[in-house]
């Protein structure tokens, strides 16, 4: 059974007895965000639609077959999984020989902001040594994980990286980086949809949400 000491609840902490186990817990780190369920109303506000996506998509390919023009085989990277959508409808409309590879991170967990902690849970399948390479991330946000996806597939001597964003958050940029190519530029809000997720929900929606919380 667990209990908690009066005199550490007035100094801002608070003493967990767990059988024979004292657990010492700051209080401010007892809140825990919770997923978008009936616990936590939410509204979704379209942000950007389906259609004016599959527009720029269309235009970013444009450039980035310009960019990496005479190129034996592109290497698609997909930083899992907020991008996987967006990698499936960009490679579409390269006219590119492509080969798609991908890595996954992760820095969010089901929190609505980065951890700023970067973990590698999915590690690239081929070798990138002497080839064109271009990454593709769903969303810069502290910019922490584009930056240490990028110094390690630096480490692996490409011929050429370029980066790409569907979204980008300059306003909460942390890490000195820019994609080379963007798709949308986007103020400082949460946002769900064409692949990106909150706690694994709203994938699937075909546009980009604004996520408005009841309590905000």
């Amino acid at each position: 059974m667990a209990s908690a000491a009066p005199g550490d609840l007035a100094n801002g902490r608070f003493r967990v007895t767990v059988g024979r186990v004292f657990v010492d817990w700051p209080r401010k780190i007892k809140r825990i965000p919770r997923p978008p369920d009936e616990r936590c109303p939410h509204a979704i506000e379209r942000l950007i639609s389906a259609k004016e996506i599959a527009a720029r998509i269309e235009a970013l390919a444009g450039e980035i077959e310009a960019e990496f023009a005479g190129t034996d085989k592109l290497v698609v990277v997909g930083l899992l999984r907020g991008s996987f959508v967006f990698i499936a409808d960009l490679v579409r409309e390269l006219r590119l020989n492509v080969e798609v590879d991908f890595i996954e991170t992760s820095s969010y967990g089901d929190a609505t902001h980065s951890s700023r902690e970067v973990r590698i849970l999915k590690d690239l399948h081929g070798d990138i040594a002497g080839r064109d390479v271009l990454v593709v991330e769903d969303i810069v946000d502290t910019g922490h994980t584009l930056a240490h996806v990028l110094t390690l597939l630096r480490a692996r001597k490409p011929r050429k990286l370029r980066t790409i964003a569907l979204l980008d958050k300059p306003s909460r940029r942390e890490a000195p980086i820019r994609a080379d190519w963007i798709g949308f530029e986007i103020p400082d809000v949460f946002v769900v949809g064409y692949g990106i997720d909150y706690a694994q929900r709203n994938r699937n929606l075909p546009y980009i949400g604004k996520v408005r919380f009841a309590d905000t």
